[in-house]
C-alpha cells in the first residue's frame, strides 16, 4: 500500500493526537518510551505525530483493548508485522527480478526459432 508524503509528515502535537483518539497524553508518552511509537522532535523537542504514526496507535489501542494484549504483546506483533511488510517486499523485488530473466530468456529463445528464406 502507497500513501502520499503527507501519511507520514509529523504535523499533530500529541495533545492533538490525545484528543483524536481520546485518551491521555501521558498514553502516548508511555507507547514511546516502550518503543512502540516513534513521533518525530521539532528542534525544541516537540513530539510531531503523522497520521502513519496515529494509525499505529489506533492499532495499539484495538490489540489492548478489544483483544486484551499487553504491551510487550503489542511490541513483538508490531515487530512481526514490519518483518513481514519487509519480507514482503523482499519477495515482490525477487519476482520482478525473475520476471525480468524470463522475459530476456523469451527474447532470446524466440531469436532460436527465425525462418530462414533462401532466394533463388
Amino acid at each position: 500500500m502507497k500513501f502520499g508524503k503527507s501519511y507520514c509528515e509529523p504535523v499533530y502535537l500529541i495533545s492533538e493526537v490525545a484528543t483524536i483518539l481520546q485518551i491521555h497524553p501521558q498514553t502516548l508518552r508511555q507507547y514511546e518510551r516502550e518503543g512502540l511509537v516513534t513521533p518525530s522532535r521539532t528542534s525544541g523537542k516537540i513530539r510531531l505525530y503523522s497520521q502513519e504514526d496515529i494509525d499505529v496507535i489506533k492499532s495499539i489501542l484495538t490489540l489492548t483493548r478489544e483483544n486484551g494484549i499487553n504491551i510487550a504483546g503489542v511490541g513483538k506483533i508490531l515487530e512481526l508485522q514490519a518483518r513481514i511488510k519487509q519480507l514482503e517486499l523482499s519477495m515482490k523485488q525477487i519476482r520482478n527480478k525473475e520476471l525480468n530473466e524470463v522475459s530476456k530468456a523469451l527474447v532470446v529463445k524466440k531469436s532460436q526459432y527465425d525462418i530462414i528464406v533462401f532466394e533463388e
